[in-house]
C-alpha cells in the first residue's frame, strides 16, 4: 500500500515543533484545570498518524524495521488515553526523523547531469541553409552544423571548419582539443568559439555518449540496496523490546505497563544517534577535503573487503611525460618532436598534451596540420610540412610493417607511441607516468591495517604498462585493457562476492563507481563521475583516502557505542518499567534521557582525531 510518507519525511522539524507546543500548551492548560487533551491529540494527528500508515505499508511487507516500535507506542499511547506519552513519542520521533533527512540528503542523480547535458536538437545542413530537426531524426551520413559553445550531438567527423572543442566530459581529460577537416568529434563535447561542420558517423541513439548513459542508467538500476545499520540493530532490538513489554502485561494484566515498556523501548537512540554520528562524520570529511555524497559510503566502507584501483590519476600522479624520443636515421629528434606535436594539437589521447608541452618547453615552433585523421583503430594521421606523419602503435605498426621489427626498440616498462613518416618508421617516443610516491606503502598497509582482502588494478592503459605499475606499487592482481564496459562487469562480479571499494577519476569510471559497493572519485572530477560517486577525493591524495577508511571506521564505532549503549540503558528502563516502577510518562522523559546521552556520544564524530592516518 502507499503510505503519506513524503509529508512525514518532509515536514520533520514542523511535526517536532508542532508536538512540542502541543506538549507546552496541555501543561498550561491543565495547570489553570481547563481541559488539556486537544493540543496532544492534534500533535497525534499531524505526526502520528502519518508514521503508523507508514509502518502499516511495512509490516504488511515483514519489514520490521527498527521505528515499528514507536508505532506501538503511539496506538497503545492512544488506546489508553495516554495522550501525552504518545506525544512525547511523536517528539523523540520526529526530531530523529529530522535528523535522518539532512544525514542523507543528496545531490541530483548522474543520469540528470548527463541528460541535461544533450541538446533536444541539430542543426542538418540542407542545401546550404540550416535546418533544426529533433536529435532522434539524425541519421548516420548526414552533414550538420554545430555552433559556437553549443554542444556536439553526435559522434562525428569535421568536414569544414576550424576550432576546438571541450571533451573533457568525456574523457575525463583537462584537453580542449583543436578540430580541423578530418578530426573526429564526440557527442557530449561542447564547441568553442568556431562554427564546425560535421558529418555524423552514427545516430544519437548509438553515439558514445548515449551508450555511457545507457551503461550508467543500468548500472543505476542494479546499485546494491544496502541495509542500514540502524535497522540491522532494530531487527534483533524490536522483537526483545515487544517479548519484554508482552510479558510484563501478561504477569502484570496492567495494559499500562506494556505502554510504559513500548515508551522506554523506543529506539531513538538508533533513528537520532546514528544519523548525528553520520553528520558528524560527513563534517569532519569535508574538512579534510573529501566530500560525502551518500551517508551510506561511511556505514558501508569499513565493511569492504576489495579494493579496485584505476591507474591513472589515482595510483599515478596523471601526468604523463615524454622520457627518450628514439629516431631512425635520417630523422633527428626534433623533427620528430615539432612534427609529432604539431599533429597532436587535433588528438583525444592522453599523450597528445605531454608531446604539445614537451616541444614547447623546448621552444620549438609548431606547424599547421591538414588532412588529420583520427579514426579507431587507426591511428592519428596527418600532413605537416609536406610530409605523411602517422602515430600508432607497435602492435599495429608490425601488422602492416612486419619487416620494421628489427629497426625497434626493445619493449620497456612505460607508454610508448610509433612515429611513421611517409609510410616509413620514424621513432618510438616513450612516456612515463610515475606511481604515487605513497603508492606502495599505501597498497601494502590495506590487508593488515583495514582488513582488505584483495587489491585490483583495472585500467584500459596496455598490459606492460599496467604491470610496470602494478609492481611498483605491489598490486598482483592486473586487469589491462579494460572498456568502461568491461570495468563495470568485472566491479559488479566483484561486489556480488564481497563488499568493494573503486576508485576512479575519469568519465569513463563513473558506471563501475555506481556498481560498486562504495564509489570514490578522485580530483575536482566531471559532474557525472562525481554524481555517480559515493564521495569525491578533492586533491586526489591516497592519504586522503586512507583518511575516509578511518572516519567510516571511527563512525561506525561510535555509532555502535551510541545505539548499543542507550539500547543497553533502555533495556534497564524496559526491566525497570515492566516491574511497575516507571510510567509511560516518567518513561518517555527517561526515553529522553537517554537520547542525550547518546547523541552527546555520537557528536563526538566531528571532532578532528589526533591520527587519521596509519601508513
Amino acid at each position: 500500500m502507499k503510505s503519506p510518507r513524503p509529508s512525514w519525511l518532509t515536514g520533520e522539524m514542523g511535526i517536532a515543533a508542532v508536538a512540542l507546543l502541543a506538549i507546552l500548551l496541555h501543561l498550561g492548560l491543565r495547570a489553570v484545570g481547563l481541559p488539556a487533551d486537544l493540543p496532544l491529540w492534534a500533535a497525534l494527528s499531524i505526526g502520528g498518524i502519518p508514521l503508523v500508515w507508514t509502518l502499516l505499508g511495512k509490516v504488511l511487507r515483514l519489514d520490521f524495521s527498527s521505528d515499528l516500535l514507536a508505532g506501538l507506542s503511539i496506538v497503545t499511547a492512544v488506546t489508553l488515553h495516554e495522550y501525552l506519552a504518545g506525544t512525547l513519542v511523536v517528539l523523540m520521533l520526529s526530531g530523529g526523523q529530522a535528523l535522518e533527512a539532512f544525514a542523507v540528503r543528496r545531490a541530483s542523480s548522474a543520469l540528470l547531469a548527463l541528460s541535461k547535458r544533450m541538446p533536444a536538437q541539430a542543426h542538418r545542413k540542407e542545401n546550404g541553409e540550416l535546418r533544426d530537426i529533433p536529435l532522434a531524426e539524425v541519421r548516420p551520413g548526414e552533414v550538420l552544423v554545430v555552433l559556437p559553445h553549443e554542444t556536439c550531438p553526435v559522434d562525428g567527423v569535421v568536414v569544414e571548419g576550424h576550432g576546438s572543442m571541450d571533451e573533457s566530459y568525456l574523457t575525463g581529460e583537462p584537453y580542449v582539443l583543436s578540430k580541423s577537416v578530418g578530426s573526429l568529434v564526440l557527442s557530449g563535447a561542447i564547441n568553442g568559439e568556431g562554427a564546425l561542420t560535421i558529418r555524423a558517423e552514427k545516430a544519437a541513439a548509438d553515439s558514445r555518449y548515449a551508450k555511457i548513459m545507457e551503461v550508467m542508467r543500468e548500472s543505476e538500476q542494479r546499485r546494491p540496496k544496502l541495509r542500514r545499520l540502524g535497522d540491522q540493530l532494530g531487527a534483533v532490538y524490536t522483537p526483545v523490546a515487544v517479548g519484554i513489554a508482552l510479558a510484563a502485561w501478561a504477569v502484570s494484566g496492567d495494559p499500562l505497563r506494556f505502554l510504559a515498556v513500548l515508551v522506554v523501548a523506543t529506539p531513538c537512540p538508533l533513528l537520532i544517534a546514528i544519523p548525528v554520528a553520520i553528520i558528524g562524520s560527513i563534517s569532519l570529511a569535508a574538512r579534510r577535503g573529501i566530500i560525502i555524497k551518500d551517508p551510506a559510503v561511511l556505514e558501508k566502507i569499513d565493511t569492504c573487503r576489495t579494493a579496485i584501483f584505476d591507474k591513472t590519476g589515482t595510483l599515478t600522479y596523471g601526468e604523463p611525460r615524454v622520457t627518450e624520443i628514439l629516431t631512425m636515421a635520417p630523422f633527428l629528434r626534433d623533427e620528430i618532436l615539432v612534427s609529432v606535436a604539431s599533429l597532436e594539437r587535433y588528438s583525444r589521447h592522453p599523450l597528445a598534451t605531454p608531446l604539445v608541452n614537451a616541444a614547447l618547453a623546448e621552444g620549438l615552433t609548431l606547424l599547421d596540420a591538414s588532412e588529420v585523421s583520427e579514426r579507431p583503430g587507426e591511428g592519428l594521421r596527418g600532413t605537416i610540412g609536406g610530409r605523411r606523419v602517422e602515430v600508432t602503435s607497435r602492435k599495429k605498426l608490425l601488422a602492416q610493417n612486419p619487416e620494421d621489427a628489427a629497426a625497434l626498440p626493445e619493449i620497456v616498462g612505460g607508454l610508448e607511441c610509433v612515429v611513421l613518416i611517409d609510410g616509413g618508421y620514424g621513432a618510438t617516443i616513450r612516456f612515463r607516468d610515475e606511481p604515487r610516491a605513497e603508492g606502495r606503502a599505501f597498497i601494502g598497509h590495506l590487508r593488515p591495517n583495514h582488513g582488505f582482502r584483495r587489491v585490483l588494478l583495472v585500467s584500459g592503459d596496455r598490459e606492460s604498462e599496467v604491470r610496470y605499475l602494478a609492481d611498483k606499487v605491489g598490486i598482483t592482481e592486473v586487469y589491462a585493457s579494460q572498456s568502461p564496459e568491461q570495468k563495470l562487469a568485472l566491479v559488479r562480479e566483484e561486489t556480488l562476492r564481497d563488499g568493494t571499494v573503486f576508485m576512479g577519476d575519469g568519465i569513463n569510471d563513473a558506471p563501475a563507481l555506481t556498481a560498486a559497493t562504495v564509489g570514490l572519485a578522485f580530483g575536482q572530477a566531471s559532474d557525472v563521475t562525481a554524481e555517480a560517486a559515493g564521495a569525491v577525493v578533492l586533491d586526489s591524495s591516497l592519504q586522503r583516502v586512507d583518511e575516509i577508511l578511518h572516519i567510516g571506521r571511527r563512525m561506525r564505532r561510535i555509532a555502535l557505542e551510541s545505539a548499543v549503549g542507550g539500547m543497553m540503558l533502555s533495556m534497564v528502563g524496559m526491566l525497570i518499567a515492566a516491574g511497575g516502577h516507571l510510567p509511560p510518562v516518567a518513561g518517555a522523559l527517561a526515553q529522553e534521557m537517554i537520547d542525550v546521552i547518546a547523541v552527546l556520544n555520537a557528536l563526538r564524530t566531528s571532532l578532528t582525531p589526533k591520527v587519521l592516518t596509519d601508513y
